[in-house]
């Protein structure tokens, strides 16, 4: 399993994404969406409009790698949907990709 390592900055896209889109059209949402930059290192986290997929996004120093998470029965616990990311720590993007509900529990907004 992929985990970003300890002090990795860690932002949740709260709104569904069109999951049709890959590598460059994820950097260009969090370019034009989330004001941000794709290639820092950072690693990005989009939800599906059904909650039961996930798309990380992050550069690894070469390349931006993506990876694609789909749950075969539920759906991942997901915040509001609202404008803007959610920053994670380590341990709430571990229960997010695991599926634990509490994981969202105490993210904060930017």
């Amino acid at each position: 399993m992929l985990m970003p390592s300890q002090g990795v900055r860690i932002l949740v896209a709260t709104k569904p994404v069109d999951f049709r889109k890959g590598h460059d059209g994820l950097a260009a949402l969090v370019q034009s969406t989330l004001a941000e930059d794709p290639f820092t290192g950072t690693v990005f986290v989009f939800r599906s409009k059904r909650a039961d997929r996930l798309k990380i996004l992050f550069w690894d120093g070469s390349g931006l790698v993506m990876v694609y998470k789909r749950l075969e029965e539920n759906t991942f616990t997901w915040p509001a949907i609202r404008d803007g990311a959610m920053t994670l720590n380590r341990a709430q993007f571990e229960a997010l990709f695991a599926r634990l509900s509490r994981s969202l529990t105490r993210a904060k907004f930017q």
